[in-house]
């Protein structure tokens, strides 16, 4: 389940959502660290919560696929290639979209009113704690999408990057929790429209 053996094309060709949203995580990492408009481009994407206050609300979405340094770029996308295929195969395409991107809308939102004006994020992270929001929601739920051996690397993963949150002065904790909290809430509503499409198949 969270064990990658697939080759790249079979990879792409499989989860079409996961390899499109780290495409555009490195893309836009290219486009802010080697272009002429770098820093222009930078401003006009981060979450900056002076300006989302001031009408600019496209902030609270560009952030969740905007990385300046490479290890971040890294650690998330490695996340997301580790933790979304599994998602994507079991709610479907726009589910799983719909689950990764709200995540991050609340982690961004909770951002923005928890957290002073002056307060500045980028990076894909709410979202992929939303992604461990919706496999908590199905460990207490719906069981028979996580076998044992997937639920002890989840719970250690998770609890590993909980610890990390914590550790790091300039990790946005707050988008961090709220990403979690977020998935976890939209994990019933993104669960029920699965069965129901499920049943309509009968």
């Amino acid at each position: 389940m969270f064990i990658r053996d697939e080759s790249f094309r079979t990879f792409t060709r499989r989860y079409p959502i996961v390899t499109f949203l780290i495409a555009t995580h490195i893309l836009v990492f290219l486009l802010i660290n080697f272009t002429p408009f770098r820093t222009s481009l930078y401003h006009l994407l981060v979450g900056s919560n002076y300006y989302i206050a001031a009408g600019e609300y496209w902030r609270l979405f560009t952030p969740i696929i905007t990385h300046e340094a490479v290890g971040h770029l890294v650690f998330n996308s490695f996340s997301l290639v580790l933790f979304g295929p599994a998602l994507e195969r079991i709610l479907g395409k726009s589910r799983f979209l719909f689950g990764y991107v709200g995540a991050g809308l609340i982690a961004n939102i909770a951002t923005l009113l928890l957290l002073p004006l002056s307060y500045a994020h980028i990076g894909a992270s709410g979202s992929i704690f939303g992604l461990f929001g919706i496999y908590v929601y199905m460990l207490y739920n719906h069981r028979q999408y996580i076998d044992r051996a997937n639920t002890q690397i989840l719970l250690v993963v998770l609890g590993i990057s909980l610890v990390s949150t914590f550790l790091n002065e300039r990790i946005n904790v707050m988008g961090h929790l709220f990403g979690l909290i977020g998935g976890a809430a939209l994990a019933p509503i993104i669960l029920a429209s699965l069965h129901r499409s499920k049943k309509n198949k009968y």
